[in-house]
């Protein structure tokens, strides 16, 4: 679950995470209000749930009380474009008023999760305020990085490593390392999947300070931090993923015109990239899980023909905790009950795969059935453009 920056900082500031003073505003009034209260130069940004808000024209400084609500005025409302929200954009509903900070340099601060190792990993860059991934890619050996060993943490030793890293000094090593700490700390608390902040600032008074901050919470763990899910905010989120994860399925909505239903992460990307090799575009990433059943089917089915640019669906299922009868069993009765009028093609291999075959074939519906992966794409590519 993404939150928003002031959301974040508000957070992280409750960590001791240094954060400028600052404040929310849904209308133009209350941004002067806050920056009348801040006192001197502020800074109004655009809160959406993207990267590129300055690019956009969403952030804005501002000298004085009446000019931050004047630049209020001109965002809040307005729909912000940026390389992350689409040529869709993105409504501004409010902005952040904060203090100005004086910089003299910045740099790039994360935690994740390295897959690779399974472990969280801590990263560090004297590039900062810039996108990251550009600096992954093209001069990845200016990113610093600390694995922490899950049975004991961030280590102090860890941080200052990092703080020397990037080329502070004094007084300055010892408060950035002690922000790596709390971040870190921030980041186990409240289960976070990552927390960025970009640009972390060293300021002409020498304080280190947080002047971004972006943190993604764990879905799976939110059970656990019901005063976090109030922090949802809706109109930033895909609507029918939003309907998906109510049935517990990991779902997002693409571009494409080919509802893809699969159990399993791995084998739904391999799904994705081998419609794309038959000449179409996925319209989803949807799994359904290993312990798919009949109610789970139908509403993976429910969510896909929501989507209205969907013209055919593919069921591609491996029977190994799941058993494929039951999965079978599922599609027949969502044909059933939904009514479903595009073309439904289905893969199914594993456990009792055989046994399946014949329920979807003594069904009466029409299901076309794919001998392979690579013929069930090609055969939902072209009933997808037959049935335009």
């Amino acid at each position: 679950m993404k939150i928003h920056e002031y959301q974040a900082k508000e957070l992280l500031r409750s960590y001791k995470v240094a954060v400028p003073r600052g404040g929310a505003a849904r209308i133009p009034e209350e941004a002067e209000r806050i920056a009348a209260e801040l006192g001197g130069r502020v800074v109004i940004k655009a809160q959406i749930h993207a990267g590129g808000r300055g690019k956009g024209g969403g952030i804005k400084v501002a000298e004085n009380a009446q000019e931050a609500g004047q630049m209020a005025r001109q965002i809040i409302g307005m729909n912000l474009v940026t390389h992350q929200t689409g040529p869709e954009g993105q409504k501004v509903k409010l902005v952040w008023v904060e203090a100005a900070s004086e910089v003299t340099r910045e740099f790039y601060l994360g935690i994740t999760l390295d897959r690779a190792q399974g472990k969280l990993v801590v990263m560090a860059s004297q590039e900062g305020g810039v996108e990251i991934e550009e600096v992954a890619a093209h001069s990845p050996e200016k990113i610093l990085r600390e694995t922490v060993e899950p049975d004991v943490g961030l280590q102090p030793f860890q941080a200052m490593r990092l703080a020397f890293g990037l080329g502070l000094k004094d007084k300055a090593v010892r408060q950035a390392a002690s922000l790596i700490v709390n971040l870190y700390q921030a980041y186990v608390a409240i289960d976070c999947s990552l927390a960025e902040i970009n640009p972390l600032a060293l300021t002409r008074q020498g304080e280190i300070m947080a002047l971004d901050a972006k943190i993604d919470l764990d879905d799976n763990a939110l059970f656990r931090h019901a005063d976090l899910l109030a922090l949802r905010d809706t109109d930033e989120e895909e609507e029918l993923e939003m309907e998906a994860s109510k049935y517990r399925l990991n779902y997002i909505k693409l571009k494409g015109t080919i509802g893809c239903m699969v159990n399993g992460a791995g084998l739904a990307m391999a799904t994705m990239d081998i419609i794309k090799l038959a000449g179409a575009e996925p319209a989803n990433f949807l799994d359904v899980g290993g312990g798919a059943n009949a109610e789970t089917v139908e509403n993976g089915f429910r969510i896909l023909l929501s989507d209205p640019s969907v013209k055919a669906i593919l069921i591609n299922i491996f029977g190994g905790i799941v058993r494929c009868d039951r999965v079978a069993e599922g599609v027949i009765q969502a044909r059933k009950n939904l009514k479903v009028q595009v073309p439904v093609v289905v893969r199914l291999a594993g456990t009792n795969a055989e046994l399946a075959g014949q329920m979807l074939e003594q069904s009466g519906l029409s299901f076309a059935v794919g001998k392979g992966l690579k013929d069930a794409a090609e055969k939902v590519v072209t009933a997808s453009r037959q049935s335009k």
